[in-house]
């Protein structure tokens, strides 16, 4: 025996070197892979062989694969072991923790690793019941050495992972064991306090002795790996264990934090301890670490920490310094430690249990002070979400230590809000430690605007408390910036000399304190009483900005922001509006250089992008303080109109919608129709020109006009047929203003005394009519020829006119298809950089602005026009004629669009009178198109899918191509999402949940939910199982009812988890049973119920969609099986199903109405029936399944005995069921 042995085990250490020689190669290196398997999987030797590779003397790669051996064993052969094997395997495991390992500091860790889950493997299988005396044979251990003490905790810990955190186990064996830990916690906490105290009092005695450092390293490192197993359990143990003995573990690890060694792992401890959920009164005794001895100790290792981390920290000079991440990451840590604190305070303070506000809370709110105004821009952001919770605390908000801290706090964010630290620059001390946060500056910029909006809104609530002070300090901000000479820095522009760059420290400076302004003046409106106001320094400040000249682009964007925020207090003083305005027309024509023909920078597009935005967000908020300056306005957007090439057409369609704001103040329905006459009298003219039909009637002719079947040289020079492409945008972007903003009065009587009422609808409600409908609906007909000759370009004959230098102008816009592909965008280099764009760029972006203009406006005209949109003779045919023709060649990029901002819009702004005129026939040929259009969408994907597992596409792609392939299988999700949206939106109605009180809660609320580790948060609605009026009307066509229950039930099955989880949550059931009690056909009832089980294949393994479709299956099994004895086929045909247990849950089933209290049972029943159809993820599909069986049952429910039979009693009478001698009742 012993000869086989040796010779096997030679050939082993052999096989696991050539594996482990980086100079083998790849061909060695699989066969003496395969060798191994099939050794572990096949050879009778295993055990032995293990045990005798696991020696001491053999290298550390063959003692783990020794070691491995073992584990295998325990893992896939223990059911099949004789009991004396096992108990000679186990006698070898503990003699190998005893003698078999090095000292502590000289062992490999993936050797200790390895033999702690040998020692666990058993115990998954064998304990309590046959291994009672496991935790005291683990005692006894500890006595043998440090060594073994380590090992001890790394079997604890492991242990605790596998059965609580990851419960690799069965449910029985999992709970037997957690119940049995549960049970002896008491002896296991003190077990693992006293191995720490002990060893932490060697390491600190042993230390000061230079010539005792090997054993003071010993005693280190068990206490390090005590804290981490006590880590593993204090996340789960009741929290009696964490806070007996007045609450003593606190103490031990508040004193650990001052050992160098000992405190990142202490830190962590005390995180999860003070970061405990749980009823409120067992919460209580945590608020020990606000004692002045605990916050000492926290406060004292947060500073020495922080001088630790920039060891040679001097200056201010990041080049002599070097950051050492493991003070770093401890300095994290305490961070969290105190936000978790503040955490329990918020919760404790004004709640049922009697908590007080510490009396060392200014100490507290210093030090959490202090991580907000470190270097770290993480820290920074770490410490956000919980200022905004004590901003917000109904109790603590109003104490004055917290009052006091605002002001501190707004401080802090001035500088804060600048941008600085970025990693590749050494501009700052930030800079150090985002080297070690982040990869990029990209990955900074990212985070430090997601950090920037956060803290904003932080700010905004702070200004509930102290709201005037914090204007004080933004208004000081403010004047010390316009003070301020401007600095360019060495990022100069490369535009003009002279010129800021995005990162010049100006800009920076000039964009925190613009954003700090904003987030201020918005909450002063809304928190000061009007009395109170300071009109007179808003004033000051705003007439400072109008004031402020600069030709910087950067610059002069903060400053129009500064105007835009500042303009409510002009409303106090009307004369400075004419001056706001002025500023505004002034930057819509802003040029650097002027007189250029170089293409302008995104700088410059944006000042003037802004000003447009400023104007009309003026002329919506305040329309009333506008209208005096109208006639200046109008006066001065016709001289800029008069020079075609002046403005962008979206620069144009912006003022002309500012006008038509103000219009609407009017209040006069002649008036406002005759100047949106004289306003659109151009776009009339050209829009319904014959020739303007003619080019939009026909592909061919509309591709000459617009250019796209003429061949550019240069495709960098601009076209002659660009003023073409220009008009047309113009008349669309044109049309879309007016039909967006033109509206009645809001006021009922001021709408009647204006005119604008037509009459009344038989309840008696107002009929109003929009003063732009008669111009609107006689370009309407040409903006549906211009909508079906878009949808006519993509046939193949059209595409096929296009040139060669216009023959991608149909793809998807770069810029689209990196938001569709979710890649980042340049963020930080182009600003100042012109905007040069291709022949092809341009011709792209005018198809793609085209085609979504067009559909906004069909979007926008039912709301805007009403009955009188509506009521168009044959709309509905005019409709699907333009929109819903040639849907085949449309791609899924244009055809999102369309649903999106036209057909959904209709959906939700029609009035119910329409629905059988307008919506039921382009609704019915539109769902019909999609589920055949859907279909075969994902069958490509699905073969896609299929052909890439295969050994045919191991070859790689080229790049383009599977890219390519990842923009349409991301489209078609898209578009796919879009359908669902729709038919939800068209048939399933919504419970609200009830609003908060103000948007400013809401927002508030969203943003506190938003860190919160991860993305489950709750819908913003939920389905309430029935239909809206338009679903009820759908209903009753057949034809489009069924169609939108095959697209529901198909979707299930395609490869797209989150529209499989809506849907089977939101959408199936509440179509199906509106009809479960109409005569289904019997096909149609198992294909329903098939494509539940088929969605559980391919997304069961998903615990919410797993859920979600689980109770689909169950409710229509439940509400159909009855009178379908088909669907018991269905079930015959899942694999693995145990037929006795099915035909028992039929049984109960067909007994009669299923009780409520049952239901839970009956759901778990059915659960365990269609566990086969369940998929496995891809990476468990070809794994070895483990089987560990049950043991006998430690904890057994006994029923009590029944002393009395009522039924059989000679008394039956009522009044015995209520008698005291009834005591087994």
């Amino acid at each position: 025996m012993a000869e086989p042995i040796a010779a096997m085990c030679d050939e082993l250490i052999k096989a696991v070197n050539v594996m482990m020689d980086a100079a083998s190669s790849q061909r060695y290196r699989l066969e003496a892979l395969k060798f191994c398997e099939e050794f572990k999987e096949k050879c009778p030797f295993c055990v032995p062989c293990g045990l005798q590779l696991a020696e001491k003397s053999q290298p550390a790669v063959v003692r783990h694969f020794g070691l491995q051996i073992i584990e295998h064993v325990i893992k896939f052969r223990w059911n099949d072991m004789p009991q004396n094997e096992k108990v000679q395997l186990k006698n070898c495991a503990m003699e190998l923790l005893s003698n078999g390992t090095h000292s502590i500091l000289e062992e490999e860790s993936h050797v200790k690793d390895a033999l702690s889950r040998i020692i666990v493997e058993m115990i998954k299988r064998e304990w309590p019941q046959h291994w009672p005396d496991m935790l005291k044979e683990l005692e006894a251990l500890t006595n043998l050495g440090e060594a073994q003490t380590e090992l001890v905790m790394l079997i604890l810990l492991r242990l605790a992972e596998d059965v609580i955190t990851f419960q690799t186990l069965p449910s029985q064996r999992r709970k037997d064991i957690q119940q049995t830990l549960t049970q002896n916690m008491d002896s296991i906490f003190a077990f693992l306090l006293a191995i720490l105290q002990q060893n932490v009092d060697e390491y600190r005695r042993l230390k000061r002795n230079p010539s005792q450092e090997l054993k003071a390293r010993a005693h280190c490192r068990v206490g390090v790996g005590t804290l981490n197993t006590l880590a593993g359990y204090i996340d789960w143990v009741a929290l009696m264990h964490i806070t007996q003995d007045q609450c003593r573990l606190m103490e031990i690890l508040c004193l650990l934090l001052s050992e160098t060694e000992l405190q990142l792992e202490a830190a962590e401890c005390l995180l999860i301890a003070v970061s405990r959920k749980g009823k409120l009164e067992d919460r209580k005794p945590l608020m020990v670490l606000f004692d002045d001895v605990a916050m000492h100790y926290i406060l004292s290792a947060a500073q020495s920490a922080d001088g630790a981390a920039m060891g040679n920290k001097l200056s201010q000079s990041t080049e002599g310094g070097v950051l050492v991440e493991r003070h770093y990451t401890f300095l994290k840590r305490l961070c969290q430690v105190l936000c978790a604190l503040a955490s329990q305070l918020c919760a404790l303070v004004g709640s049922d249990v009697d908590v007080e506000v510490p009396g060392n809370l200014n100490k507290f709110v210093e030090a959490f002070l202090a991580f907000t105004t470190h270097a770290s821009q993480f820290l920074r952001s770490s410490t956000q979400l919980t200022w905004g919770m004590l901003f917000r605390h109904e109790l603590l908000s109003k104490h004055p230590v917290i009052v006091e801290v605002t002001s501190k706090y707004m401080r802090a964010t001035m500088t804060n809000f600048v941008k600085t630290g970025f990693p590749s620059r050494n501009d700052s001390l930030s800079c150090q430690y985002s080297r070690v946060d982040f990869d990029s500056d990209e990955d900074f910029n990212a985070f430090f605007n997601s950090f920037r909006a956060q803290q904003g809104e932080v700010v905004r609530i702070a200004c509930r408390i102290t709201p005037l002070e914090a204007f004080q300090i933004a208004g000081e901000w403010l004047q010390y910036q316009i003070k301020t000479p401007i600095e360019v820095g060495p990022n100069i522009s490369k535009t003009a000399e002279g010129l800021c760059s995005i990162l010049s420290p100006s800009v920076v400076q000039w964009d925190a304190m613009t954003f700090f302004m904003e987030s201020v003046v918005g909450q002063l409106f809304k928190n000061v009483e009007t009395e109170k106001l300071p009109v007179d320094q808003g004033i000051e400040l705003l007439q400072a900005m109008l004031n402020y000249e600069t030709r910087d682009p950067l610059i002069l964007s903060c400053v129009l922001t500064n105007v835009s925020s500042l303009f409510p207090f002009a409303t106090y003083k009307p004369h400075l509006v004419p001056q706001v305005l002025a500023k505004l027309f002034t930057s819509i024509t802003f040029e650097v250089v002027e007189e250029s023909k170089a293409p302008r920078t995104r700088a410059v597009k944006n000042v003037r992008r802004h000003a447009c935005s400023s104007i009309i967000k003026m002329c919506r908020d305040y329309p009333q303080f506008i209208l005096p300056c109208f006639d200046m306005l109008y006066t001065h957007v016709k001289k800029l109109f008069s020079n075609e090439l002046l403005l962008t057409q979206m620069e144009k369609c912006a003022l002309m919608e500012a006008l038509v704001l103000i219009s609407n103040q009017f209040k006069d329905y002649a008036k406002q129709k005759a100047f949106l006459e004289e306003l659109m009298a151009p776009v009339v003219l050209r829009w319904q020109s014959e020739e303007m039909h003619q080019i939009l009637m026909d592909p061919m002719s509309f591709l000459s006009f617009v250019g796209a079947d003429k061949v550019l040289k240069d495709p960098n020079v601009e076209d002659q047929t660009g003023i073409n492409r220009s008009r047309i945008s113009f008349c669309v972007y044109t049309i879309l203003g007016v039909v967006k903003r033109a509206r009645w009065p809001a006021d009922v009587e001021e709408a009647k005394a204006g005119g604008f009422v037509a009459g009344y609808t038989p309840s008696g409600g107002p009929i109003y009519r929009n003063p732009c409908t008669p111009q609107v609906l006689a370009l309407l007909p040409n903006l549906l020829a211009i909508i079906r000759t878009h949808n006519s370009l993509f046939l193949p004959e059209n595409v096929a006119r296009l040139s060669e230098t216009f023959a991608r102008s149909y793809d998807v816009m770069d810029v689209e298809k990196n938001v569709v592909l979710g890649l980042p965008q340049p963020v930080l280099d182009n600003y100042d950089s012109p905007v040069y764009k291709t022949s092809l760029e341009r011709m792209q972006g005018f198809f793609c602005t085209l085609y979504d203009n067009c559909f906004h406006i069909l979007g926008n005209a039912g709301p805007s026009l009403h009955q009188d949109f509506y009521s168009i003779e044959g709309l509905a045919q005019q409709l699907t004629s333009a929109a819903l023709v040639h849907l085949d060649h449309v791609p899924d990029h244009r055809l999102r669009s369309m649903l999106r901002v036209f057909v959904k819009q209709l959906v939700i702004s029609c009035p119910q009178e329409y629905y059988d005129s307008l919506l039921c026939p382009l609704l019915a040929p539109l769902f019909a198109y999609l589920l055949q259009r859907l279909n075969q969408s994902w069958q490509v994907i699905n073969q896609r899918s299929s052909l890439c597992d295969s050994e045919e596409e191991e070859a790689c792609h080229a790049e383009n191509q599977v890219t390519q392939e990842m923009l349409e299988e991301q489209l078609v999700r898209l578009v796919t999402r879009e359908v669902l949206d729709l038919l939800t939106v068209a048939c399933i109605l919504k419970k609200v949940p009830e609003a908060s009180s103000t948007k400013e809660e809401a927002d508030e609320e969203e943003m506190m939910a938003v860190e919160s580790s991860q993305a489950t948060a709750a819908p913003p609605n939920y389905a309430t199982d029935e239909l809206t009026e338009l679903g009820k009307c759908l209903i009753r066509h057949e034809d489009i009812y069924m169609t939108l229950l095959t697209i529901s039930f198909n979707c299930l099955s395609w490869r797209d988890t989150g529209n499989c989880h809506r849907t089977a949550s939101l959408v199936c059931w509440t179509l199906l049973r509106q009809v479960v009690g109409a005569s289904l056909l019997p096909e149609a009832v198992t294909w329903f119920y098939a494509s539940v089980l088929k969605g559980l294949q391919m997304h069961g393994q998903h615990e919410g969609c797993g859920a979600a479709l689980t109770q689909l299956a169950f409710l229509i099994y439940e509400a159909l099986r009855s009178r379908y004895p088909e669907l018991k086929t269905v079930m015959t045909r899942i694999p693995n199903i145990q037929l006795e247990a099915l035909e028992q849950f039929d049984q109960k089933l067909q007994a009669g109405p299923p009780q409520k209290a049952g239901e839970k049972k009956r759901k778990e029943q059915f659960k365990k029936l269609i566990a086969g159809t369940v998929g496995k993820p891809l990476g468990e599909q070809f794994r070895k399944e483990v089987h560990i069986r049950n043991l006998p049952s430690l904890y057994k429910k006994v029923k009590p005995e029944v002393t009395r039979d009522l039924l059989d009693s000679e008394s039956n009478t009522l009044t015995l069921l209520f008698s005291a001698e009834q005591n087994d009742v």
